[in-house]
């Protein structure tokens, strides 16, 4: 995770920056926020599985320990939530993010998108607007679960979903977005003050978009 580890302290500071000036143009905005719609859990993947790689929970808890430096136990626990809800991933986001909330929230961030049995990791950024009762910043690290995703294409679209943290496990937030059958599970850790839920969507894309409406 060094490529992820170096991205994170270059880009924090350039991302938190953008995102004030954002959330002040925002805040003068006019623009409508598209209603928020509520993720569901994915439908069971047996048939899917069997046609296409996907990784055991044993194999990521390292990867996930690693990234966020919690323990082993501590990344166990929030995986074994969303293997139970979800099953397994075929692949997974791992980045950071900067959001903030001024009347309507702002969230960006850009990682790099791993498959299971791809050597490649391909660069992904994505930004969207937040609504619900937010108060203050938060600068964290992600790393994004990626279900049923065949085609890498599909991925560029909007996932809508329950913003926030849908449920905290061992200090880690995890909420569920999903958009033409493929469901992502951002797993957050970070400091700042998130409190609330959010409701929108988060738009993911090729290369950087400032502007999430």
């Amino acid at each position: 995770m060094k490529r992820q580890d170096i991205m994170f302290k270059r880009s924090s500071l350039s991302l938190i920056t953008t995102t004030a000036l954002a959330l002040a143009l925002g805040a003068c905005s006019t623009t409508g926020s598209p209603r928020a719609q509520s993720a569901e859990a994915a439908a069971p993947q047996s048939d899917y599985q069997s046609n296409i790689d996907t990784y055991s929970n044993e194999e990521l808890v390292d990867v996930v320990a690693d990234f966020f430096g919690v323990t082993a136990e501590a990344a166990a626990s929030v995986l074994e939530r969303t293997f139970s809800d979800l099953g397994r991933p075929v692949g997974y986001i791992a980045g950071e993010e900067v959001s903030g909330a001024a009347g309507v929230g702002l969230r960006y961030g850009e990682g790099y998108l791993t498959l299971k049995g791809s050597p490649d990791q391909q660069k992904v950024y994505w930004q969207g607007p937040t609504i619900g009762f937010d108060a203050g910043g938060n600068a964290s690290r992600v790393f994004t679960l990626v279900y049923r995703l065949n085609d890498t294409d599909r991925l560029y679209q909007r996932f809508p979903g329950v913003e926030g943290s849908a449920y905290l496990v061992a200090g880690m937030g995890v909420n569920y977005q999903r958009a033409d059958g493929i469901t992502l599970a951002p797993i957050r850790s970070g400091v700042g003050l998130r409190a609330g839920a959010n409701v929108g969507y988060l738009a993911y894309s090729r290369q950087r978009n400032w502007i999430p409406f």
